[in-house]
């Protein structure tokens, strides 16, 4: 009987066991719960829980689970009933139950939906041990997030059943197909099976719960085992089951909004595994990109490896189909039409091919792709379990683009204007969001100066990223005409796309492809500047003069004449408070010179070009030939003058010049002057520059001339002499019908500048009287308590280094160790100096030189003085007062002594005399003034030398000193 229960459960559970197994108290296998807001100005939701009984184990318990209590996580319960009739799947081995409710909670927030239901079926071999999981309860829960300002939502639904069947040593793979009816972001998770408490809302995870690589040795390609699931797609796969038998596991749905998680939802699923030779049947998917409106029929291939026939199933939104076969509710459904899978759930001969239709339409429209997720199920011979497996067919649906967009554009009295035109949209939609109504957009993007075309990037909708265009102008969908008056500037090519925004958020909005793009210039109907050059640069009497060409498509007889051009001017590169100036009348004879303006000031404005530069424009009249009056028919471009600046560098000086002109002077070659005899010149050309394109050019005078056609005046710049400059740009319009007037050059004002110079002099090489300690005798230096130590040094030259010195500095530091430090400073051209007043000759020094502009050089070499310590005692004095030998002092004469620390013992070695001084002189009488009487003495003294390493230790003599006076014997 036993063996019976081991092997008869599996099959059990499809077929092979007539004899049935009843139990009263076990029947659930899997389920979860999922929620749907019922409208946008309450919080009333519809929670539902889908839970799967074990008809075959657990039947009668089954008939008995009539309702079971929600948790709704704000502190409140209900007794919900099961919804009839019950729905039987897997040839009734199983069955799907449905509890659901209406509740409304109080307010924003997050809350935790839950129930627990007594008891798990029996058998689990994951919840061990399995002869007892029927006493573990069965507890799922679904986690929401409501703001103010979410509106309508919707958990997703999980449309693939969670019960399937796996092989031993065979990889085995399920998909929820999860689908979320707002288009919010999926993501997936592994979780653990929970019971729950009794008499609560609360739960735990299982103790003893077993991950399922506990019953795996290899996967199915020999490699480690693993348990595992795709975090995007949903797909949990088992590589690879090693007993057969059931097992629980779970894991949850994530539901993300704008980077916002907004849910969970917790399934708890169940699998049987068996061991069969059958092989699990193959399954491909794909993904599409297509436009709404698009006909979608693509073909499904399933194979089976042992030849069987195959059944291909497929889930998802779009085919308005629950896990139980139920129609999606109206709010979850995609609006019509719904797909349809041809010859699916039909046994067909492998290969087996289903067809995926879908007509599409706008209102599918989204930023998230439609997952559809297909099954294939094998048909084995009578006794063979059936195998599955799962594919994704990803459906991405975007609106279409706007279609024959045209336009012209036109410059009359009234102003700058292009309009374009366009075919009525054919996916403009309005939606209720759930915090009012929103309308599809169409969005109108402008680039300037070009008119290529715009790559083709399958499926990339919005606007083409990197080319230019920016956003001038929104119009509602219904809308097949729009007129731009931005900033229009003739002589340039304008390109339009359009792009449609679909209404809805980020989710189930998205932007459409772009449209084809119009390409379109204004009409020459006013003059064209081609000239603004500094003829004179003063403060009171400047003079600049411009030079314009007659409107292009404009021609005598066109419009009434007389015609005239007023000119105006206005202060700065970019000034805007234009004055007029000056008029010229004109019939458009070309014979007549009359597009040519010197403008020299007036009595009331005087033309200061030393401080200013001047911003110019042309306006253009003609005679109305009803009223006789000039009217304007429109203005030219503005252009300015170039602005030169300068400024001092060190022995060089920094040109840079601007300008702001309708024509383009970016990759030409500009000429620079110079003038080494003030602003009136001669100036000599000096430098030809090639400038790229930034709008502010620069150039730097180092004194080298490299255009010597006009005479080399190649050399050094000096801080003690100004120097003047003029450049000349070169340009020229980029629109082509502009060509025709070549190279526009024009000058600048003139502007002067006097360079620095930070260039150091040259270097010094410093020398050092020093002592050589092994040539001194003992008498050398005696009593000196004075020193000088004497330098010299050699002033040094260099390319990179200024020779001229006014003066030095002399820098010096007692120890090696020392950073010398100023010591004093001797004016040029002395090249010496004696550091006297010495108690010492050790220290080190440098120097360095300074020029008139205080500019100093880097150090010389480090050069240093030792002094030669000497230090001898004798053995004997005579404190008798005889004028001879009278005290203890060093022999001859001691050198470089710093200190000496003098400590006398008697015979019996009590200290009697004790000093430290840095002469030592010791008269024989005790520290308390008292004489000691002759004898013999012992001594210590520690000599400290005054030499250049801080450190030196100092020097230990030890010895002993005989003491004789007067009366006694010397023997």
């Amino acid at each position: 009987m036993r063996l019976l229960y081991r092997y008869g459960l599996t099959a059990l559970f499809f077929g092979l066991l007539l004899l049935p197994y009843v139990s009263q108290a076990t029947h659930v296998r899997a389920g979860e719960i999922t929620t749907r807001r019922l409208s946008a100005t309450s919080l009333s939701y519809e929670v539902t829980l889908t839970a799967y009984y074990d008809e075959r184990t657990g039947a009668a318990a089954a008939r008995d689970a009539n309702s079971y209590t929600f948790c709704f996580g704000d502190n409140t319960t209900e007794s919900v009933n099961r919804q009839l009739p019950i729905r039987f799947i897997n040839g009734r081995t199983s069955s799907i139950n449905i509890y659901r409710t209406t509740h409304t909670f109080p307010g924003p927030g997050v809350y935790t939906i839950s129930v627990q239901i007594a008891n798990r079926n029996a058998g689990t071999i994951n919840l061990p041990p399995p002869a007892t999981s029927d006493n573990l309860t069965f507890f799922v829960s679904t986690t929401i997030l409501i703001p103010t300002n979410l509106g309508l939502n919707s958990t997703p639904v999980m449309l693939n059943p969670p019960l399937d069947s796996a092989r031993v040593g065979q990889r085995f793979c399920h998909n929820p197909a999860a689908y979320d009816a707002d288009g919010d972001s999926l993501a997936y998770r592994l979780s653990k099976p929970q019971e729950g408490l009794p008499n609560s809302c609360r739960s735990r995870v299982i103790p003893a719960y077993q991950d399922p690589t506990v019953y795996s040795t290899t996967s199915e390609t020999g490699g480690a085992p693993s348990f595992t699931i795709d975090s995007r797609t949903g797909q949990l796969c088992w590589d690879s089951p090693n007993r057969i038998g059931q097992f629980n596991f779970a894991f949850i749905v994530e539901e993300w909004r704008n980077g916002v998680l907004i849910g969970e939802v917790t399934r708890d699923m169940q699998i049987v595994v068996v061991d069969q030779p059958n092989k699990r049947p193959l399954i491909a998917g794909a993904s599409l990109c297509v436009e709404a409106g698009t006909l979608i029929q693509q073909p499904i291939t399933a194979t089976d490896p042992d030849g069987q026939r195959v059944i291909i199933n497929a889930y998802g939104g779009p085919l308005n189909v629950l896990a139980d076969g139920s129609p999606l509710p109206a709010s979850l459904s995609v609006p019509q039409e719904y797909a349809r899978l041809i010859n699916g759930g039909t046994p067909l001969a492998q290969p087996g091919t289903a067809t995926f239709y879908w007509q599409t339409n706008c209102n599918q429209v989204r930023n998230q792709p439609y997952d559809i997720t297909l099954k294939a199920s094998d048909v084995p011979p009578r006794g063979t379990t059936t195998l599955v497996s799962f594919a994704t067919l990803s459906v991405k649906i975007i609106a279409p683009a706007v279609r024959n967009l045209t336009g012209r554009a036109s410059a009359v009295a009234g102003g700058r204007a292009i309009q374009i035109n366009w075919a009525a949209y054919s996916c403009g939609r309005i939606v209720d969001v759930g915090l009012g109504p929103d309308t599809t957009k169409l969005i109108i993007y402008r680039r300037e100066g070009s008119c290529s075309n715009i790559p083709s990037v399958s499926c990339t909708t919005g606007v083409p990223a990197g080319l230019g265009f920016t956003e001038v102008g929104r119009v509602p969908y219904t809308a097949t005409t729009f007129t731009d008056t931005t900033a229009l500037r003739r002589g340039v090519v304008y390109s339009y796309i359009i792009v449609a925004r679909n209404p809805g958020d980020v989710n189930n909005g998205g932007l459409s492809l772009p449209s084809q793009q119009v390409c379109l210039e204004l009409p020459r109907l006013t003059p064209v500047l081609t000239q603004v050059t500094v003829d004179s640069t003063n403060e009171t009497r400047g003079r600049i003069t411009l030079r314009w060409a007659r409107p292009l498509d404009l021609r005598a007889g066109d419009l009434g004449a007389p015609y005239q051009y007023r000119i105006q001017r206005a202060t700065g590169l970019s000034g805007t408070a234009f004055t007029t100036i000056g008029t010229v009348s004109t019939n458009l004879d070309r014979n007549v010179v009359d597009t040519v303006y010197v403008d020299q000031g007036t009595s009331t404005s005087a033309l200061n070009t030393t401080a200013n530069a001047y911003r110019y424009q042309i306006e253009f009249f003609y005679t109305d030939p009803t009223t006789r009056q000039l009217t304007s028919l429109g203005v030219a471009d503005a252009a300015s003058s170039v602005r030169l600046s300068t400024a001092p560098a060190n022995r060089s000086v920094v040109l840079s010049w601007q300008t702001n002109t309708p024509w383009s002077n970016d990759n030409q070659t500009h000429i620079v002057y110079r003038s080494r005899s003030g602003p009136n010149g001669p100036f000599n050309r000096i430098a030809d520059v090639s400038v790229q394109g930034s709008g502010t050019y620069t150039f730097t005078d180092t004194g080298n001339d490299t255009y010597v056609a006009d005479g080399n005046t190649s050399r050094q710049l000096t801080a003690d002499s100004s120097y003047c400059y003029r450049v000349t740009t070169q340009g020229r319009y980029t629109d082509t019908r502009l060509a025709v007037f070549g190279i526009l050059k024009n000058d600048s004002q003139v502007s002067c500048a006097m360079p620095t110079d930070t260039t150091r002099p040259c270097p010094v090489n410093l020398g050092l009287d020093s002592l050589n300690c092994a040539s001194l005798s003992p008498e050398s230096q005696c009593n000196l308590s004075s020193f000088t130590n004497k330098l010299r040094w050699r002033q040094t030259s260099g390319v990179n280094c200024d020779p001229n010195v006014a003066s030095y500095k002399i820098y010096y530091g007692r120890y090696s160790q020392d950073t010398p430090a100023l010591l004093t400073s001797v004016n040029a051209p002395t090249t010496t100096f004696d550091h006297s007043s010495l108690t010492t000759v050790a220290g080190c020094y440098y120097v360095t030189a300074v020029n008139a502009r205080g500019q100093e050089s880097v150090p010389s070499n480090r050069v240093c003085n030792d002094a030669c310590p000497y230090f001898a005692l004798p053995n004997v004095f005579t404190p008798n007062g005889d004028g001879k030998n009278d005290t203890f002092q060093p022999m001859r004469c001691a050198r470089a002594v710093e200190s000496v620390t003098f400590v006398v013992f008697n015979r019996y070695g009590t200290k009697v005399y004790e000093t430290t001084t840095a002469v030592l002189n010791w008269d024989g009488r005790a520290s308390d003034g008292t004489e000691l009487p002759s004898g013999l003495y012992y001594y210590q003294a520690t000599v400290r030398y005054a030499v250049l390493d801080r450190n030196t230790p100092a020097q230990v003599f030890k010895g002993y000193v005989q003491i004789l006076r007067e009366g006694v014997s010397m023997r």
